[in-house]
């Protein structure tokens, strides 16, 4: 077993670089050694090895500020505040959601930090070999339609931005060509390309354009909140109407909190994707810190301080702080504002909805897509998919890609709980990657039934619970039930038919896997 001097606890991987990460068979501690299957391994699924390992506190602090401070999330607040919260009780509500982010956040990024994998090759453990593919693919879903949906809303923010420079390119915002106009394609082709080509340089890439992108926007959002409380003459309106009290304040606080938690159910499921580039557990626990209870903190104490200005000088409630940012009567300034949303846009993007997909299908064909390719091929997809018109869709977005949102909380139910009560985190790494019937996740015929048959009436109810009018008042909790009722079916289940074997100690190391 080796271990890194700057981790306490045992790695999984070699602490030497190797150029054997395509050898036919790895050998691993008091066991034989194990075939590599083509249909399970490249140099992007492989372990992360400790010298490829520099997603640092910093990093998953700027990671988060980009997410935190993000146009969809303050719209969200915003419609706290118009619910009738007050100050205080969107501090608590946010405050509530942020120790639950922060909690399950943290057990996906240990996970991923101690054996180097990414979602897909996670999900193998629970799901099987070939059964982790359910779990991929529904978040390669959500991700694409929501990385061509964000993509054009950074198109738009691109457009506010070119005709304050230039009013004269308005001319081209009047015509329709498949539902966009031609400046409207202009920009979302630059957006998309940018995107691409921040993707094209891998992961490092990725994180040195988050470490970039996160004070960028804190600033932007602490100077606008400043500017607005200046507007206001220093005096701000806590709340629009008469606060809620009693029982109804008390479900809408807990009802916001669960529904950040739900918000960032999609990130939670896949944080191992980053985390696995992590040196230790107490990096991931200080970034995380940082970057989420910390952060969201001071994102709803920005959000009532921009809520309460505005509503102060007018009588209004804004949906977004772009719509303060398109008021700034300086073009300078609103130029730079807009710019700073533009990056903080593309951020959050290429996080939450390009690293995701771009694993999940070079998990489909390890031997013929990489990573670059995978994310060539879902930024197509994006395209194609025409996410304008998705926008402009109530029924899409509610139905569809909320329906998908709810199956998020019964896998990540089913993931932890394998992972965390029933295998105690050891892991067999190298059988990750092996198609033997024999193998530790094979189960049957590559896919373990029992997570199936957990997860299947836990997602059920789950989107019953989101979708359906009659269940309003307990559908913002729909994430945290499905995930506790399909974890609680699967320990049932697994406990009364066992399927793996212990494996002793720490998770066994790995040779000439990593990259």
């Amino acid at each position: 077993m080796r271990t890194s001097p700057s981790n306490n606890i045992a790695l999984d991987l070699p602490s030497s670089p190797t150029r054997d990460h395509l050898a036919p068979s790895i050998a691993h501690d008091n066991a034989s050694p194990v075939d590599l299957s083509p249909r399970l391994h490249n140099r992007d699924l492989a372990p992360t090895k400790v010298e490829g390992r520099r997603w640092g506190g910093y990093s998953i602090f700027a990671l988060w500020t980009n997410d935190v401070h993000n146009i969809a999330n303050y719209s969200f607040a915003i419609g706290l505040y118009a619910l009738g919260l007050g100050g205080w009780q969107i501090l608590l509500s946010l405050g509530i959601g942020a120790a639950l982010v922060y909690f399950f956040m943290n057990l996906s990024g240990y996970m991923g930090q101690k054996t180097g994998v990414p979602f897909p090759v996670i999900s193998r453990i629970s799901f099987g070999i070939h059964g982790a593919q359910i779990p991929a693919l529904i978040r390669a879903v959500i991700a694409i339609a929501w990385f061509g949906i964000q993509t054009y809303l950074a198109s738009v923010v691109f457009r506010v931005l070119l005709t304050a420079i230039h009013p004269g390119f308005a001319d081209y915002d009047h015509n329709s060509i498949l539902g966009l106009s031609s400046l409207g394609w202009v920009c979302f082709v630059a957006i998309w390309a940018v995107q691409l080509a921040i993707l094209a340089y891998g992961m490092e890439m990725v994180r040195r354009y988050e470490a970039f992108a996160g004070p960028v926007i804190l600033v932007t959002v602490a100077a606008l909140a400043a500017w607005m409380f200046v507007q206001a003459d220093a005096s701000i309106a806590w709340s629009i109407r008469e606060p809620l009290s009693g029982g109804e304040m008390w479900r809408q606080i807990f009802a916001g909190g669960a529904l950040w938690l739900a918000i960032y159910g999609t990130l939670i499921l896949n944080f191992c994707d980053f985390a696995r580039s992590s040196p230790c557990r107490r990096t991931i626990k200080v970034g995380n810190f940082w970057g989420l209870p910390v952060n969201i903190l001071v994102f709803a104490g920005i959000t009532v301080l921009l809520c309460g200005a505005q509503f102060q000088i007018n009588g209004k409630i804004i949906e977004s702080p772009t719509e303060i940012i398109a008021s700034i009567p300086n073009t300078f300034f609103l130029v730079l504002g807009c710019l700073a949303f533009l990056i903080v846009t593309v951020a959050v993007n290429i996080m939450a909805n390009f690293v995701a997909p771009a694993f999940v299908l070079s998990n489909l064909a390890p031997k013929y897509l990489t990573f670059r390719r995978a994310g060539l091929i879902s930024a197509t997809l994006a395209v194609l998919i025409l996410p304008w018109n998705l926008y402009n869709s109530p029924l899409v977005i509610v139905y569809f890609l909320s329906g998908l949102g709810a199956l998020l909380g019964p896998l990540y139910g089913v993931i932890m709980v394998d992972y965390w009560l029933l295998r105690k985190g050891r892991i067999n790494v190298p059988e990750l990657y092996s198609e033997h019937p024999q193998g530790t996740y094979f189960y049957s015929r590559g896919v373990n039934l029992r997570a199936v048959a957990a997860f299947i009436p836990a997602a059920l109810i789950a989107i019953v619970l989101a979708l359906v009018p009659g269940f309003a008042s307990i559908s913002p909790f729909s994430w945290l039930i499905g995930a506790s009722l399909a974890g609680l079916l699967y320990l049932i289940i697994a406990k009364r038919q066992p399927y793996y074997a212990d494996v002793s100690g720490e998770s066994i190391a790995v040779d000439n896997i990593g990259h």
